[in-house]
């Protein structure tokens, strides 16, 4: 006689498979707020270079002195796009103080004022994010790669940690690695909230990617495992709806909070406490389990 046959002649689905059910969804709302988090903290803010004159100059037109704001500052400072919008990554060299002529242009029969990178850093719109991985280490211009390595890596921890993991739970039980697990996502995603480095950063997200595919597998195991046969496509609807409900979750959460760091503590902090209920109530002993089946 087969495991699910056992399982099926104790009752089936009881008060031990429910709970143990419940318990490993919850987690599951929360990995999709890890898996799809950069799309949030690494979010491209409108920047353009830093202005090198301050807001108070003032340039002598005629005999008057005529007070810059910020805008006639940008105009004079940084060259547009052919959607009449400040150049992202390049500024001119020297202000260019007769762009502050309205009906002036930069036609054919005048000169292309040379142009810079911008060595001093860049200006970001704050109006959608208080701040990004992406503003707080100026991941822009010719450093625009360094984002989507950042998710590379986190993903390179997924693959390896399925690897990883999945060889351990089969060696010292699936129990132990979930539990690791979740402390480990709870760990290494708090303390991305104050690392102060962009390769601190990525390190940490590599630990996330790894401990999220330990969760994965080993909840999606531990429901199929002590399921009986009948009921595995309905448990696997309601985990794969848990994990659709997390990606709401992460985008009311992103709305709220538009600074990273709270938002990536905000998402990190409830493992902590799937971790220490897990260490009680995840998966019983197998003793007290068959006590409960009925």
């Amino acid at each position: 006689m087969g495991f699910a046959e056992i399982l099926d002649s104790l009752g089936g689905m009881g008060r031990f498979q429910k709970t143990s059910v419940a318990f490993l969804a919850l987690p599951l709302m929360m990995l999709a707020s890890h898996n799809l988090l950069q799309n949030f903290t690494a979010g491209v803010p409108r920047h353009h270079c830093q202005i090198r004159i301050t807001a108070n100059h003032t340039r002598q037109a005629g005999n008057s002195s005529l007070p810059l704001g910020a805008d006639s500052l940008l105009r004079v400072s940084i060259p547009m796009d052919g959607n009449r919008r400040a150049e992202s990554c390049r500024r001119f060299a020297t202000p260019q103080w007769r762009l502050l002529d309205p009906n002036a242009t930069l036609g054919n029969d005048t000169a292309a004022p040379e142009t810079e990178p911008c060595a001093d850093g860049w200006a970001y719109d704050q109006s959608v994010f208080a701040s990004t991985i992406v503003s707080e280490w100026d991941l822009v211009c010719d450093s625009w790669t360094l984002r989507q390595m950042a998710q590379s890596l986190y993903m390179a921890g997924v693959l390896i940690g399925s690897i990883i993991f999945g060889g351990l739970s089969d060696r010292f039980g699936r129990k132990a690695l979930i539990v690791w697990c979740y402390l480990q996502m709870g760990a290494a995603g708090a303390c991305t909230a104050f690392v102060p480095n962009f390769t601190g950063y990525c390190l940490l997200r590599f630990l996330c990617g790894m401990a999220m595919s330990g969760i994965s597998l080993n909840s999606v195991s531990l429901c199929m495992e002590w399921i009986p046969t009948k009921y595995r496509a309905i448990v696997g609807t309601i985990n794969g709806y848990c994990y659709t409900i997390g990606q709401f979750i992460l985008a009311g959460a992103a709305y709220a909070i538009s600074d990273w760091r709270w938002l990536q503590l905000t998402v990190s902090l409830p493992f902590f406490v799937f971790f220490l209920y897990s260490c009680f109530a995840v998966i019983l002993p197998v003793e007290e389990a068959a006590s409960s089946f009925l």
